[in-house]
């Protein structure tokens, strides 16, 4: 890799003499927006699998916020082809608050998920927080999904196969409106990486977009670190690097315990790879870690999975041979 980035990472696990990087966990305990019900329980499963634990290891200053309090699931077919609406914006709108608070306090806000339709809220907040401080946003959606339905697409209603192009202004005002501009983001801050499973319309809909999406093709025929190097160009320091990681990004043989997989995702070392070229630009300020499923998980297996590749986002490497300048 590139010794711009590799100079950069060591500023990321490491901070100045007396000082440590803060990040703010905070749990969003909600499968409302999902097909299966289950990833509720996801931020628990993470922090039974070590989360706090091991990102106090990397030498950071964990604030637990716990977890927010919002409706229950009603389990209700769609409405006017949204499923939950209601609960759905309701969720979203205390995550915008409770990322944006933890952003303004200079803490790294990472949610607990609970299903991707949160990430509308999320993305939100952060869009926000980097319009005033002049910020440029950079989005990495690690997914097997493109998650750029609408209701006028989507086959089921269920928003967390939405959350994309709410942010980019197709949806309802409610969700698309809660970074205080439509859209929230334009197409052109996502880089989208592991995806393997659109639907024909939503294809049809991505390509009128002009998301930039690196698919599983796209990595089996160039690698991850060319795919790495190309979604990361022109990120610089005046760039905020968010991550939404979805853990159905990886292959089910290795994280079962997802609501959707799909067969065909990142191994363990591309996926490590993927998260240590993050971790060597120094430019990560917040993270989304979604749609973990302890229902359908074996033993714990997925979170403690998730956490490992969390720990890479924070600087554990597998490097043992020293950068060549």
């Amino acid at each position: 890799m590139s010794t711009q980035f590799a100079s950069a990472g060591s500023s990321l696990a490491m901070a100045r003499p007396g000082e440590k990087k803060s990040v703010a966990l905070i749990g969003a305990p909600t499968d409302a927006g999902a097909a299966d019900r289950g990833s509720s329980m996801g931020p628990e499963a993470l922090r039974v699998a070590g989360l706090r634990e091991a990102l106090a290891a990397r030498g950071l200053q964990v604030h637990d916020r716990g977890n927010l309090n919002g409706p229950g699931n009603p389990w209700q077919l769609p409405v006017e082809g949204y499923r939950h609406l209601t609960e759905v914006i309701e969720w979203n709108r205390l995550v915008h608050d409770a990322m944006y608070a933890a952003l303004r306090e200079g803490h790294l806000p990472i949610l607990l998920g609970g299903d991707h339709c949160l990430a509308i809220g999320s993305i939100s907040a952060v869009a926000r927080h980097c319009r005033e401080r002049g910020k440029k946003l950079r989005v990495f959606w690690l997914d097997a999904h493109a998650d750029f339905n609408t209701r006028e697409l989507s086959p089921s209603g269920n928003i967390h196969g939405m959350p994309v192009a709410c942010l980019c202004g197709f949806g309802p005002a409610q969700l698309s409106e809660l970074s205080g501009q439509k859209p929230a983001i334009e197409p052109s801050v996502i880089r989208q990486i592991g995806i393997r499973s659109v639907d024909p319309p939503e294809k049809r809909f991505v390509h009128e977009q002009g998301l930039e999406v690196f698919d599983m093709r796209y990595i089996d025929e160039v690698g991850m670190r060319q795919t790495m190097e190309q979604a990361l160009l022109g990120l610089d320091e005046d760039t905020h690097l968010h991550v939404s990681f979805d853990v159905d990004f990886l292959d089910p043989e290795i994280a079962p315990g997802v609501g959707t997989t799909i067969p065909g995702g990142p191994s363990y070392r591309e996926a490590q790879l993927c998260m240590e070229m993050i971790a060597d630009t120094g430019r990560l300020s917040s993270l989304d870690v979604m749609e973990l499923n302890p229902a359908l998980d074996v033993r714990n297996k997925t979170a403690l999975l998730a956490v490992d590749l969390i720990e890479s986002l924070f600087g554990k490497s597998t490097l043992m041979r020293r950068a060549v300048p």
